[in-house]
């Protein structure tokens, strides 16, 4: 496995301990979802929606750290690229089209963090070992 993949594990498992984080904070007082990330509309935010977002991001650390233990997992990796995807869209669209969350340190750390995960985990395709199987067959179709 190249050092890259060794990187990126480390990076999962980093982003995945800080979702845990965020999920204790979701359930334990909400609160901290409208002084944080959605101060446009802190009106918005209860204790429901902070649940759900709490069990969300709890959903994304369980997949984000998978992918670190077992980061040769193609379809793994898609769906942990995928959450990325998602939560970039997410806080994307509550900035820029609902509004509910203006670009604060809070948003912004999201965003920053959903951006260099996709960008490291498209690089981490090429570092990502072939099957065995489609190097024999290579291997076969030169010879």
């Amino acid at each position: 496995m190249g050092r890259f993949l060794n990187v990126l594990r480390s990076w999962l498992v980093m982003v995945s301990v800080i979702a845990m984080g965020n999920t204790i904070q979701s359930f334990r007082d909400h609160s901290f979802l409208s002084e944080k990330l959605y101060t446009g509309t802190p009106e918005f935010v209860n204790g429901l929606q902070a649940r759900t977002f709490g069990i969300w991001t709890l959903l994304t650390s369980i997949i984000r750290c998978a992918c670190a233990v077992d980061i040769q997992n193609k379809t793994l990796y898609h769906i942990t690229l995928w959450t990325f995807v998602l939560a970039l869209g997410h806080f994307m669209s509550e900035a820029f089209i609902y509004k509910t969350a203006p670009l604060t340190i809070g948003v912004m750390a999201p965003l920053i963090v959903a951006g260099f995960s996709i960008i490291g985990m498209l690089f981490g395709f090429q570092c990502m070992a072939e099957p065995q199987d489609a190097v024999v067959a290579r291997q076969k179709k030169r010879n």
